[in-house]
């Protein structure tokens, strides 16, 4: 019989639509499923606090289903290499089988591996797991990586789509497997205070989860998806995002899906999404250095300031402005915030208050259940105007004209900030506005049980133009991106 096949799970777990598991079943080996958990290879950019929850939960999962499958899942934590080593000779495979990624430590990882494994005679196959393209497949007309989505979402649709999903295998050949870490021992959730309870309540992670998500997502909200997306006291968004992180579902999977399902403009509006997740991973794989430096290189003399207690404000959901308190709060207690909402936030704390981006995107990296690294890092450049295919830098959203325009009646303020929720609709948006009558009616008062704005929004907004009117003057502003190498 002939030695069976090592598949390394990474972000991308999974049955259905494996590329990887798919190329390891070949030939009828049989497959030894790992997953390690790797921190000091990812260094900073190691799974924060919400997405650990969510990994314990899914790997659960995913080992449900390898059971039922005939197979089961071993986990390892540690040094990849080294356990990767082990692994071959106890098993005496000859090949690993083991998704793309376009984190720059992964793929520092994916050299490492496959050097001192062709030092064993062992291969290492990389199959592309997470996106819907490869990064040889989307190129300018000269050959180089896209600096601006539209041009870019125009060539992926001229390749006419992604592959057809692949199915799930009916059964995995049975395997000895090695040891396997108890998952519980991993101590992925939180312990004492116990502050999970929202997420429980709102996601199921893994494969069936997110095929759920995906089958509710396409009944119930696909069609009016183009209309209502930027609601947020709407339930109109898929919520898939981390279910597409962790690679519970395919992006294949889900681009056909809704091909099939809505081919007018909601189905469109949709794809547009998933083009934008894809733009977001070709721009880390060619800028890796993103997540930490601007892509325009003069925007690193912005004078960004080191306030701590608007920061903390701001994490905590105590700005005194009442979308973005909401959204924070939706984030604390849910692990996820509607994408319009990120946009608001993300606006005030750059613009606003001029705190750098690096310092919100570090907390969504902790927060957010679908902690992704090249979509946190893109779109908090988007945001600070500092990035690919940006909005103008001098844009600076007004907080209180979003909320009334995306929550008209402050149906998401009132869930999220109970506080208010006595307020009425004319005055919900910007309390500190509010008469006085208005205000005692609804049991509201200033600085006690709801925080004033810890900003004058019409002075923040004329400190951040003039702040970037300064690095614009002094021709600090490279408008053109480079890549960074890192392949």
């Amino acid at each position: 019989m002939s030695a069976p096949a090592i598949l390394w799970f990474r972000n991308d777990l999974r049955l259905a639509d494996q590329a990887a598991l798919h190329a390891a079943l070949a030939g009828g080996r049989a497959v030894v499923p790992v997953f390690i958990l790797d921190a000091a290879a990812a260094g900073a950019w190691a799974p924060g606090a919400a997405s650990r929850w969510w990994l314990h939960h899914s790997l659960a999962a995913l080992h449900t289903a390898l059971r039922q499958s005939g197979g089961g899942l071993v986990l390892r934590r540690g040094d990849s290499p080294a356990i990767l080593a082990e692994l071959t000779e106890t098993t005496g495979a000859t090949d690993i089988y083991t998704g793309g990624s376009a984190e720059p430590w992964a793929r520092r990882l994916d050299r490492t591996v496959a050097d001192a494994m062709r030092r064993r005679g062992v291969a290492l196959h990389r199959m592309r797991t997470m996106t819907l393209f490869g990064p040889e497949q989307v190129q300018t007309r000269t050959g180089g990586p896209f600096q601006v989505y539209t041009p870019f979402a125009k060539a992926c649709l001229a390749l006419g789509g992604p592959r057809a999903p692949l199915p799930a295998p009916a059964a995995l050949p049975r395997v000895t497997l090695p040891r396997s870490d108890r998952l519980a021992d991993w101590d992925l959730r939180p312990r004492k205070p116990d502050w999970a309870g929202g997420l429980r309540a709102t996601w199921t992670p893994g494969e069936a989860g997110a095929r759920r998500r995906l089958r509710d997502f396409l009944a119930e909200s696909l069609a009016a998806y183009a209309d209502c997306r930027d609601r947020p006291d709407l339930e109109a968004t898929s919520r898939l995002s981390p279910h597409l992180h962790f690679g519970e579902v395919s992006a294949a999977r889900v681009w056909h899906a809704v091909q099939a399902a809505a081919p007018g403009k909601g189905g469109e509006a949709f794809i547009r999404e998933l083009l934008w997740r894809e733009f977001s991973l070709h721009l880390l794989w060619h800028h890796p250095t993103m997540p930490e430096a601007p892509l325009r290189p003069g925007f690193a003399a912005m004078p960004w300031r080191d306030d701590r207690a608007q920061l903390r404000a701001w994490q905590n959901g105590e700005t005194g402005i009442p979308i973005v308190d909401a959204g924070m709060q939706q984030l604390w207690q849910t692990g996820w915030m509607h994408n319009r909402v990120r946009m608001i936030v993300a606006s005030l704390l750059v613009k606003h208050l001029l705190i750098p981006w690096q310092a919100g995107e570090a907390w969504f990296w902790d927060t957010l259940v679908d902690a992704d690294l090249a979509n946190n890092a893109a779109s908090w450049q988007w945001v600070a105007g500092c990035g690919a295919d940006a909005a103008p830098y001098f844009r600076v959203f007004n907080p209180v004209l979003q909320s009334r325009t995306f929550d008209p009646d402050g149906t998401y303020i009132r869930r999220f900030v109970p506080a208010l929720a006595e307020l009425d609709a004319a005055h919900i948006h910007a309390p500190w506005q509010a008469p006085a009558a208005a205000l005692v009616q609804a049991g509201v008062v200033l600085g006690t049980s709801y925080p004033r704005p810890i900003v004058d929004l019409a002075s923040g907004r004329a400190r951040a133009l003039d702040a970037y009117a300064m690095v614009r003057e002094a021709g600090l502003t490279d408008f053109l991106l480079r890549p960074s190498g890192g392949r």
